[in-house]
């Protein structure tokens, strides 16, 4: 991984409850609310200054705003959430763009497993914990938090262990 693994352990303390927080409002209520993808910007802004070098601090800006526009773009095509879109967004910048290919492989496994996980759950017993959640009466629709923020917590996650 690209990912130096000192940037990774600065930021999944922060971040991994954020991703939970993701995880948990997008199944509870199918969104992502501001509030969360806010609080994800605001520790990229003041632990990325920390934990990465000024100028790669500065260029991951860049990644936020192009997966911003392309995130604004998916959900023109109705192929995202506007939520969705914002948190790829705030999540872009503590992405090394080394790691893109692994993160898109990272990504698919990710939602392979949460949707399967989602469906399981919605048809079980463990249905009964949270009988009022809207993801389970949202029919075709699939909490894709589930997925974005597990993906971001395991990227930083393998990153603590794995990065250079």
């Amino acid at each position: 991984m690209m990912i130096s693994a000192s940037a990774a352990l600065w930021f999944l303390p922060l971040v991994l409850p954020i991703c939970l927080y993701v995880c948990f409002t997008d199944m509870r209520g199918m969104r992502i609310t501001n509030p969360a993808v806010m609080a994800l910007f605001v520790v990229y802004v003041a632990i990325g200054l920390l934990a990465l070098p000024f100028d790669a601090y500065l260029w991951r800006y860049l990644h936020l705003v192009v997966a911003l526009v392309a995130g604004m773009a998916l959900n023109a095509g109705g192929a995202m959430g506007a939520g969705d879109a914002k948190f790829a967004a705030a999540a872009a910048p503590f992405i090394h763009l080394g790691d893109l290919r692994f993160l898109m492989a990272l990504f698919a496994a990710n939602l392979l497993g949460a949707f399967v996980a989602h469906r399981i759950a919605k048809h079980s017993a463990l249905r009964r914990l949270a009988p009022d959640w809207m993801s389970w009466q949202s029919g075709a629709k699939f909490p894709m938090g589930m997925a974005l923020g597990g993906t971001l917590a395991t990227y930083l996650a393998i990153g603590v262990f794995f990065g250079r």
